[in-house]
């Protein structure tokens, strides 16, 4: 994460309400926790894809307080992120993560700064495809930052 602008992490990842730093995400490796992002340095980075449930669901009993994956990464320096409400269709992500790079590359090169134009098109795509009624494949989908 150290060497790119850009992070794109599709897997499984947990929300720790009690302790939110020990939110984090399962990787093939091990966790990779809030507490681990925020010991490194990550100024001047770009987009953080998290392709995750729940990556922006924080303590309903603190709706004043966001404080989750997503709000971590933006803490740890990257301006734009793209994070998930509630649990995602396995089938959904993919078409939602491929529809959001084909408009951030549409020029033929990466371009900051779009990303949440970028989940609009991508979400609208979906819902589509899925249909109003199936809300609850397309309205997770949030951006959050520049």
């Amino acid at each position: 994460m150290e060497h790119h602008d850009w992070v794109h992490l599709a897997c499984h990842a947990n929300q720790d309400v009690r302790d939110p730093i020990k939110s984090g995400f399962h990787l093939h490796d091990g966790t990779l926790d809030l507490s681990a992002i925020n010991r490194r340095s990550f100024k001047n980075k770009g987009l953080a894809f998290l392709s995750a449930c729940q990556t922006a669901t924080g303590d309903e009993n603190l709706p004043d307080e966001a404080i989750h994956l997503a709000s971590g990464m933006l803490m740890a320096g990257y301006p734009s992120v793209i994070a998930t409400m509630w649990s995602v269709d396995d089938r959904d992500a993919p078409f939602v993560a491929d529809r959001v790079y084909a408009q951030l590359m549409k020029d033929g090169a990466l371009g900051n700064g779009e990303a949440g134009r970028a989940l609009q098109y991508a979400v609208e795509g979906l819902r589509e495809q899925v249909g109003e009624k199936e809300f609850g494949r397309w309205v997770p989908y949030i951006h959050i930052g520049s």
